[in-house]
């Protein structure tokens, strides 16, 4: 069945769109359109100037026998401001406050409009650094980690408090968890990463960075190199974190338990 141009873009837009960072050749395209390669080549490059004037994202052409193309999810400044402001007023309603001065999140970290583009912001934060892994720690930071993990096109690795006979041989650390302050445990499969490997950690909250300390000291036991950590809320109070570098997208100044007030913000270096 022959498709006419404007069907065969929009369902070129919607394949790359539901396959970020993946590459498709252009034998692909011309199979499933019944099309030419010179037909296909044009309706990327129609499809290419679309997207980049909507800011929707990136098409990428990868020349080449093993080329193709393939769709980076970019979010522009303005749609980054946008989204992180609508998560700032949700969790700046008083009724989150909870006791101990924390903060209700569940129903932000488990809407799963709301974490791919949180996903996808963290994604264009550490686009083009050639990620083999996104690494989190069970359990609040395994949505925003996954749909970062599927914006950049790489597995998950997902650090357990326990370890589970049917992952076989672990590797186990302790740490020092800013937020309890109490000694706990992590651990791997020894088959989860290749060694060598380049990560990224992404997590759900920072205190003091004690967590995201342990997922670094463990990522050495497999002689990875962590190229970037972001968090979806990191403390404001101590300033000084046990770790240097690292991409908050909102920063939590103070929880005022009594008078029922949250002071929380887009990381200024985003928006």
């Amino acid at each position: 069945m022959k498709i006419k141009r404007n069907g065969r873009i929009g369902a070129l837009i919607k394949i790359l769109n539901d396959n970020p960072n993946k590459i498709f050749t252009l034998n692909y395209f011309t199979n499933k359109f019944n099309a030419a390669k010179s037909s296909i080549s044009e309706d990327i490059v129609i499809a290419k100037k679309l997207m980049e004037d909507l800011k929707l994202g990136k098409i990428e052409t990868i020349p080449g026998a093993a080329g193709g193309v393939k769709y980076i999810p970019l979010i522009s400044k303005e749609d980054t401001k946008e989204i992180l402001e609508d998560v700032c007023k949700k969790l700046s309603e008083p009724n989150r406050i909870i006791p101990g001065a924390f903060l209700y999140m569940a129903d932000i970290i488990y809407n799963p409009n709301i974490v791919r583009k949180l996903g996808e912001i963290f994604a264009t934060q550490f686009s083009g650094k050639k990620i083999d892994y996104v690494v989190t720690v069970e359990t609040k930071g395994i949505p925003i980690a996954l749909m970062t993990a599927n914006a950049l096109n790489v597995p998950l690795i997902i650090l357990r408090r326990d370890s589970k006979v049917t992952e076989g041989s672990t590797v186990s650390i302790n740490y020092l968890s800013g937020t309890t302050g109490k000694i706990q445990t992590m651990s791997i499969s020894k088959r989860a990463i290749n060694t060598g490997a380049k990560v990224i950690i992404i997590d759900d909250f920072m205190k003091a960075g004690g967590t995201a300390k342990g997922m670094i000291d463990m990522m050495k036991e497999f002689e990875a190199t962590v190229v970037g950590i972001g968090v979806m809320i990191a403390t404001k109070e101590p300033e000084e974190k046990v770790i240097k570098d690292y991409v908050p997208l909102l920063i939590l100044d103070k929880v005022d338990e009594k008078n029922k007030l949250i002071n929380i913000y887009a990381n200024e270096r985003l928006v």
